[in-house]
């Protein structure tokens, strides 16, 4: 049986469950579009900073924040479009952004669809009328999530869209990872090293991106949690990014459609049409050890 109720926390929270599996979403239109938590056979599978998200002057650490239109970082957080200097912040305003839910379902799964439209704030920052939809789909062990872009602009829209999600790890030596490229690039110091799924955690920061995938999905075991997280996603997603940082009990895995700085260089930007709509999945999948 799936249900979908509502609770009114700090933020009205939406409470996805399938109660075959005791699998259960929370998501928190009002707050980026956030997911916030995901629990698999009871067993939560996501970091959240509580402190941090109770602050609505600081950016969430945790659950799965949504990066659009940009991924990463610019230079001096500025762009250029047609001529025009524009100041646009780390991984863009979807995080930032109340979403407005458009859909529920409960026939076969647990489905909520969210939207977030152009307005003023985002015309100021990235001059293209947009409509963007996540549906998240929970179903057994296994998180989907669909998202569609529609380019309502006269012109062609440049974006990156990413997911951030955070997963809980009480002991990183117990980490074992599964990602399908040989090469990574260190986002801090823009070195190319080789990469042999092995990761140094005694390293204050890791902040790599994997851009050469030989497949489309990546994989980690983590045996103080007895979980296998596997992360799959379609075109146009063409980079891992793996992020964690020393004494936090959380690692990122982050599926990403282009690479940081991408708005300015064009690297696997995606340009939508005018009119034009993209449709994408990604998906998350836990399997207990």
């Amino acid at each position: 049986m799936f249900a979908i109720a509502t609770e009114q926390r700090q933020y009205i929270t939406y409470l996805l469950s399938d109660q075959a599996t005791n699998s259960h979403l929370e998501i928190v239109p009002e707050r980026g579009g956030i997911v916030t938590s995901w629990q698999v056979q009871g067993q939560e599978l996501l970091y959240l900073d509580a402190e941090r998200f109770a602050n609505p002057e600081l950016t969430v650490r945790g659950g799965i924040p949504i990066l659009f239109p940009i991924c990463g970082n610019l230079p001096n957080n500025t762009y250029n479009n047609n001529g025009q200097t524009y100041t646009l912040k780390q991984h863009g305003f979807a995080r930032d952004l109340p979403w407005q839910v458009t859909e529920q379902e409960t026939q076969d799964l647990a489905s909520l669809t969210l939207v977030l439209q152009s307005n003023e704030q985002t015309l100021a920052a990235y001059p293209f009328q947009f409509q963007v939809a996540f549906t998240y789909k929970l179903q057994g062990h296994t998180l989907e999530i669909h998202q569609r872009f529609e380019n309502r602009s006269n012109e062609p829209m440049p974006f990156s869209v990413g997911l951030h999600p955070y997963f809980v790890t009480s002991d990183k030596t117990q980490l074992q990872f599964d990602i399908p490229a040989t090469d990574l690039l260190d986002q801090r110091s823009q070195a190319v090293e080789s990469f042999s799924n092995q990761f140094d955690f005694e390293r204050d920061e890791i902040d790599v991106a994997f851009r050469e995938l030989s497949h489309r999905s990546a994989s980690a075991s983590d045996r103080s949690q007895g979980v296998h997280l596997t992360l799959s996603y379609e075109s146009p997603y063409s980079t891992v990014v793996f992020w964690t940082v020393k004494g936090k009990e959380f690692y990122c895995l982050e599926p990403w459609t282009a690479g940081r700085n991408a708005l300015n260089t064009g690297n696997r930007l995606t340009q939508l049409a005018p009119g034009a709509t993209l449709d994408t999945t990604v998906q998350l999948t836990a399997k207990f050890l």
